[in-house]
């Protein structure tokens, strides 16, 4: 392979580095960089990542990771490289599945809830509803609408848009900044960087070097490399044809605007129709 490091962006990568408990130093430097003083995680314990619905016939959910800290707080961590129509409506839906575990059976229950955290790396701008964001990290909690207060600060969901991250590596400031341009990089660097010297990042760039790994541990990248480029290849098809359709579109809506305009001025329909390719009856519509 070319790359000197794997790409976090694909499944491989990314629960090499943070979802094995052999590397939870990163995902705990991550998580404390992510919430840039909110949170102080010492330690996280790695949770079951298939989730089951209450019934044998209910839809399951597989989180990336799923762990929760000493506090006994959840967190799912996703990497999301394709945008899906109801992709808000699937982290909410994702968030139930730690909320609902934490019922308990049989006896007294206050209805006490542990804080739940679903955090989204997405590998692509997530434009329904932040338009206007100019950030790239959106935090979303439950609001009162009339104050703008937090009404319910156990629930939160964190949208992470990591294209949108554009500092280099002279620009790097905070850890979070340090960690975003590894998220967005890593397959793209040759050495590690001068900026990244922290004890955290000697252990990732160990981790992610593709040189050191076993046989299994190659053919398992180079498939997820593969069914990654699949992914990113499948998308570009998807807006080129896109695009096509939208400039036929166009061109079709320009003529039928011109056609209009002649039948405006008395032309004849068979001279406009001999002009714009329109037929006679599509005129005869407009």
């Amino acid at each position: 392979m070319v790359e000197r490091y794997i790409n976090p962006h694909t499944d491989f990568g990314f629960k090499r580095l943070f979802g094995s408990e052999f590397n939870k130093e990163l995902l705990i430097s991550f998580l404390n960089a992510l919430f840039r003083g909110e949170q102080n995680v010492k330690d996280v314990t790695y949770l079951n990542s298939e989730q089951l619905g209450d019934r044998i016939d209910a839809r399951r959910a597989v989180f990336d990771v799923f762990c929760e800290n000493d506090k006994g707080e959840k967190f799912i961590v996703e990497m999301q490289n394709v945008y899906q129509e109801f992709f808000k409506d699937r982290t909410i839906y994702y968030s139930t599945f730690p909320i609902r575990e934490q019922a308990q059976r049989g006896g007294d229950w206050d209805f006490h809830l542990n804080s739940v955290y679903t955090i989204g790396l997405l590998n692509f701008n997530f434009a329904e509803g932040l338009q206007n964001a100019k950030r790239w990290h959106h935090e979303v909690k439950l609001m009162e609408t009339d104050t703008k207060e937090v009404f319910y600060d156990k629930l939160t969901y964190v949208y992470v848009e990591i294209p949108k991250f554009d500092k280099t590596e002279n620009e790097l400031e905070t850890m979070y900044d340090k960690w975003m341009f590894v998220l967005k990089n890593l397959s793209s660097l040759m050495k590690r960087p001068a900026s990244l010297q922290e004890r955290v990042f000697t252990r990732l760039f160990e981790q992610a070097e593709i040189s050191k790994f076993n046989p299994q541990e190659l053919k398992s990248y180079e498939d997820s490399v593969n069914a990654y480029r699949d992914i990113v290849n499948a998308i570009k098809t998807a807006e080129k044809k896109k695009f096509a359709e939208g400039k036929a579109e166009g061109k079709a809506e320009g003529k039928a605007e011109i056609a209009r305009a002649m039948l405006a001025k008395g032309m004849d329909m068979e001279v406009i129709s001999e002009l714009t390719g329109i037929s006679i009856g599509e005129l005869k519509d407009l």
